[in-house]
């Protein structure tokens, strides 16, 4: 524990910030209690007046027993219902409550009809007691045979594109911007995630809560259950917040909204949350603290054949803690002591044929949950979301705990984010160890960042991020900017910020500002960005492809929907420009492309794609570990075709053949991906494929990149995956097998194999290493 506290410099400040939170909120957790001597709120019964905190968008709410009200803006307010008694979460909809209560319905379509109505009825209810907030759904349907539902497991992105699907997103502090978002399907599988800015999803937020899946003669229908305890929210005892519900048939391809989404959102329309109905009655449980522990041990054997000595079978074990207090109902401060993430699934693999950084994604729960707080800029967060461009990431977390590839322990740290009116804050701190393989010293991480709101959905924010030790292991580096976004209307943004970095021995040429538009509509859609980033401009707990570039790009997209084709959905013609020099003014990159494609009613598509690149190589660049550029400039073109089978098939995957010029000799490439084969209800399998033969004045060669994730799901809760892929760049094979059993409520088994192979051995592949993983939790809600 003493690491911990090792770096006093950045603790102290870490202490300080919390120390202002946590009197800054003290004034808003008492306005969620009762004060002393008085009484606490009586329940307010059904028939009487609403007790409505504040004003509102929409109409005014329903007059009993309707629970819904339209205008003719097409503005929507919606009325909970209080039970006396909660509901089974079996699926059924058997309750009384269900026929005493009318449903919610007349839901309007996104595609393919735009503003029509719904096709197929849905019903929807929204309920609370003083334990959770209840949300059901009835989903006829003419041709129930035709219902799709193949993937259990949770938080599978194939639920998305593949099923017949239900979603409902909660904006509990109804800013319009935010919200948290939940989705089953016909078969119980289940999603949830934290929406930013109604555009990024922050998929590995898990929460407790239930839901269940059934069929009835005319279609299926779902029940959920999503306890207070487990969001979010505004104080005070009335509540106000924002809802809206989707669903999606599959076989149809038809998506509608319970609030009418403009065209061409599809089902990112879900994220809207400041098209969502304005849901009142609800009235939020007193204020009681909510204080999560979570324990766990560790068990493991490790063999590595590349070390010294070799290591064979190498037995150990861990403990360590995570957990959760709720400060108040809108503010939560997270602790993890001796952080393990040996249940994480492995990285899948890529080959680089560029000179610059590959970008992997975030898988570690610790550092997804609320990463959205962190996005600065415009750019992604490290998280499945965004991320690999030219914009730098100032806070990109996979910089912490992972150093050129090899993990270094994490001692512990700790996390404050939350909302306090008008403002989003988070702050946090992580203390590693040493680690001797990659020569890792102890550092202290560190990052703080504030956004405001502003308007109707604009922000304006500033972040700082500190690591005590440099990468170089000397000195420490340090950055921080200031960013703003502005959203008007349905489709038009606008980014900006401006940033700079601290390190060490550098004084110049720090600095990287941008400025973004973007029209995003269903027919038409233009975005210019503009992009600097100094020499010596270097965020070493984000992550950054290419400095030294001053960068501009256009983009135009003309997408109409023929009405004399009935079996095409939608053209899009689109065509970009990028410029790129250096400092110094030297052309280093130009990039001319156009791309035609054609969505069809069954979301298949094909595309068809022309590049014209031109790209010059200051230095020799080594790529894909095979041959070496030789400094100079290069032109060259691309044609690529493509066709995507979409997933509700059977057996689904996106086709593409590339063939052109490339660095002075040609390349002809072939990729299979989004492979998805569903054997059975609980049993898919993804494969994956890319080969690329090239033929340069260095030399000939092949890559290979081949892959597939095997999953069998036994329950919802419970699911066995594979992930086994071979890379011809790095001559090796790697597996990753998983099993995962939430067996209560927050509470999980992890049982993990993983094994790596070098193939440039003769023979059978040679042991490179090999792990053998349980881990147990256990999760105390207090």
């Amino acid at each position: 524990m003493r690491l911990i506290f090792r770096q006093s410099r950045f603790t102290l400040r870490f202490l300080v910030a919390v120390a202002l939170l946590l009197g800054a909120v003290r004034s808003e957790a008492g306005q969620g209690a009762v004060p002393p001597g008085a009484q606490p709120l009586s329940v307010v019964p059904a028939e009487a007046p609403l007790d409505l905190p504040f004003a509102f968008e929409g109409p005014a709410p329903p007059a009993l027993p309707a629970v819904v009200a339209r205008d003719e803006a097409g503005r929507v307010t919606a009325r909970a219902v209080r039970l006396t008694t909660p509901l089974r979460i079996d699926g059924a909809l058997d309750e009384a409550f269900y026929t005493r209560v009318p449903a919610m319905s007349d839901f309007v379509q996104t595609e393919p009809l735009a503003g029509a109505p719904a096709t197929e009825k849905t019903e929807v209810w929204v309920a609370f007691d003083d334990r959770q907030v209840y949300v059901s759904f009835r989903c006829w349907e003419s041709q129930p045979v035709r219902v799709v539902g193949n993937e259990m497991r949770r938080d599978n992105n194939g639920m998305w594109t593949g099923d017949d699907i239900v979603a409902f997103i909660l904006d509990t502090y109804y800013d319009r911007r935010n919200s948290f978002a939940f989705v089953t399907n016909a078969v119980g599988g289940r999603s949830d995630a934290q929406v930013t800015n109604e555009r990024q999803w922050g998929g590995d937020f898990n929460p407790i809560w239930e839901v269940k899946a059934a069929r009835f003669e005319g279609g299926w229908s779902v029940e959920a259950a999503v306890p207070f305890k487990s969001i979010r929210y505004r104080p005070g005892r009335a509540q106000i917040w924002g809802f809206n519900a989707l669903r999606t048939n599959r076989w149809k391809n038809e998506l509608s909204f319970l609030v009418p989404i403009p065209p061409g959102r599809g089902q990112q329309g879900l994220l809207q949350a400041s098209r969502a109905a304005t849901l009142v009655g609800l009235e939020a449980p007193l204020l009681l603290r909510n204080l999560e522990i979570k324990p766990y041990v560790t068990s493991n054997l490790t063999s590595d054949a590349k070390a010294t000595p070799v290591i064979s079978n190498d037995p150990g074990g861990d403990i360590g803690l995570d957990a959760k207090l709720g400060i108040t109902r809108s503010v939560t401060a997270d602790l993890t002591v001796n952080t393990d993430f040996s249940q994480v699934e492995a990285d899948e693999q890529q080959i680089n044929l560029t000179r610059f950084s590959l970008f992997f994604p975030e898988k570690r729960e610790f550092f997804l949950e609320n990463q959205g707080t962190f996005t600065f800029g415009g750019a992604g967060g490290g998280g499945q979301a965004g991320g690999g461009g030219d914009t730098p990431i100032l806070f990109y977390s996979r910089s912490i705990g992972l150093h050129q590839g090899t993990p270094v322990p994490i001692a512990g740290g700790g996390r404050v984010s939350g909302r306090l009116g008008r403002y989003t804050l988070g702050v946090l701190n992580i203390q590693t160890t040493d680690e001797a393989k990659s020569g890792a010293r102890a550092t202290n991480f560190s990052a703080l960042r504030i956004k405001r709101d502003v308007l109707r959905r604009s922000s304006l924010g500033l972040i700082l991020t500190e690591r005590s030790v440099g990468r170089s292991g000397i000195g420490s580096n340090a950055a921080y900017g200031l960013d703003a976004s502005f959203g008007f209307f349905d489709n038009l943004s606008i980014n900006t910020y401006w940033a700079r970095t601290d390190t060490t021995g550098v004084r110049n040429d720090n600095t990287s500002y941008r400025g973004e538009i973007n029209y995003n509509g269903d027919r038409y859609g233009l975005m210019l960005d503009h992009l600097v980033v100094g020499d010596h401009f270097n965020p070493e707990v984000g992550f950054l492809r290419r400095d030294d570039i001053q960068r501009n790009f256009a983009n135009l997209r003309f997408s109409p929907r023929p009405r004399s084709i009935k079996s095409v959905r939608k053209f899009s013609w689109t065509g970009s420009a990028q410029y790129i020099e250096n400092g110094a003014g030297r052309l280093e990159t130009r990039n001319l492309s156009g791309d035609f494609s054609t969505e069809f009613q069954t979301s298949d598509r094909v595309s068809v794609a022309y590049t014209n690149t031109y790209e010059f190589v200051p230095q020799p660049s080594l790529i894909a570990s095979v041959v070496t550029i030789p400094e100079g400039g290069y032109k060259y073109a691309n044609v690529r075709v493509g066709v995507g089978f979409a997933q509700q098939r059977r057996i689904s995957a996106n086709f593409d053949v590339d063939h052109g010029t490339f660095y002075g000799g040609n390349r002809t490439a072939f990729s299979i991906s989004r492979g998805r084969l569903n054997v059975a209800r609980q049993l898919s399998l993804e494969p994956t494929y890319t080969v690329n033969w090239l033929d340069l004045p260095q030399g000939s060669f092949t890559t290979q990149l081949t892959g597939s994730r095997v999953t069998y799901t036994v329950t919802p809760l419970m699911f066995i995956s594979s992930l086994v892929q071979y890379n011809s760049a790095t001559r090796s094979v790697s597996s990753n097998v998983r099993l995962r059993w939430e067996y209560q409520p927050g509470s999980e088994l992890f049982v993990v194999f993983n094994e790596q192979r070098d193939t440039a051995t003769s023979g059978f592949p040679a042991l490179a290493n090999r792990a053998f993983v349980v881990k147990i939790n256990r999760l105390f809600r207090l």
